[in-house]
């Protein structure tokens, strides 16, 4: 199944082309940027246990690192993708370091506190759009690589979600995803056998937030501007609902969720203005029908995990 999704999606932008409909090649980017950043947070929510209500800070990191770079002249996407995921990280571990001495309500409340402050922050800097945001007089450079082709810049963010998604895979499969997971459900036993759950927290926090970071620098690319927007609270709560959506702890959860949202978002939109009320009565029916998530509804092979 994971071979035919993959071919599906290689073969996606060709057969745009050839229908002429190349406008469907941006909105695959699109999904797939999010399913990238969707995917960063299930490794925290849905595997560590982790719900956190700022994850879009960092995707605005990341963003705002690759347009304040080309503002200063530095284009090429060797140097500022590596930046926007090293800030994203570093922001991730400070307020990863924080808010993991809290749990639960605090946990998710602090999180969203310091996602805002980063919000209210990046909208004071005039210098940098203000609440404008900052747009981006081109696409960064990937050597002799076109990234203003859509079609060259879906192939480029498809190969990154791949090896982001895979890495995600092994990491799991690893002593470090079994002890995420085991301290998922029981913290007090994984500390009593002698793990350093919060060292192991940190270190998913962090991930998750450089690879959210990624995603910020390649929703930047992709649209051509950066905007607080992309920090605000409610695009973390988006975030929420697509790994929610597609299956809470669930590999393919985040892909899942951002493609159906994404696409039901996009639909609606032809039909009425009021598109939020149909998104929101699918949803709905999704949560009633099924509570594990689209992906939960997926035959599973006997004996896998």
């Amino acid at each position: 199944m994971a071979l035919v999704l993959l071919a599906l999606l290689v073969a996606f932008p060709l057969a745009a082309e050839a229908l002429d409909e190349s406008f469907y090649i941006g909105l695959g980017s699109r999904i797939l940027i999010f399913a990238l950043a969707a995917t960063s947070l299930n490794l925290i929510l849905g595997f560590g246990g982790m719900v956190s209500f700022g994850h879009a800070a960092f995707l605005g990191i990341g963003g705002y690192a690759v347009g304040i770079l080309m503002q200063e002249g530095i284009t090429s996407a060797w140097i500022a993708w590596p930046v926007a995921v090293a800030a994203a990280a570093a922001f991730s571990f400070v307020i990863g370091a924080i808010s993991l001495r809290t749990r639960g309500v605090y946990f998710i409340m602090i999180t969203l506190a310091f996602a805002q402050m980063l919000y209210y922050v990046m909208i004071s800097l005039r210098d940098y759009g203000g609440e404008d945001g900052l747009p981006l007089p081109a696409r960064s450079t990937l050597g002799a690589l076109d990234l203003g082709d859509d079609a060259s810049f879906y192939y480029v963010v498809l190969v990154l979600f791949v090896l982001a998604f895979l890495a995600i895979q092994r990491l799991l499969n690893a002593r470090f995803g079994h002890v995420l997971q085991a301290a998922r459900e029981n913290e007090t036993r994984m500390a009593a056998i002698g793990f350093p759950v919060y060292r192991y927290r940190l270190a998913a926090f962090t991930l998750a937030g450089a690879l959210a970071g990624l995603a910020g620098a390649l929703a930047a690319n992709q649209s051509g501007i950066i905007s607080p927007a992309l920090m605000h609270w409610s695009q973390s709560g988006q975030l929420m609902v697509m790994v929610i959506l597609g299956g809470v702890g669930h590999l393919y959860g985040g892909f899942v969720g951002a493609l159906v949202l994404l696409l039901l978002e996009e639909i609606a939109v032809g039909y009425t203005i009021h598109w939020q009320f149909g998104v929101g009565a699918v949803l709905l029916l999704v949560v009633l029908v099924a509570p594990q998530g689209l992906v939960g509804l997926l035959p599973r092979r006997r004996g896998s995990a």
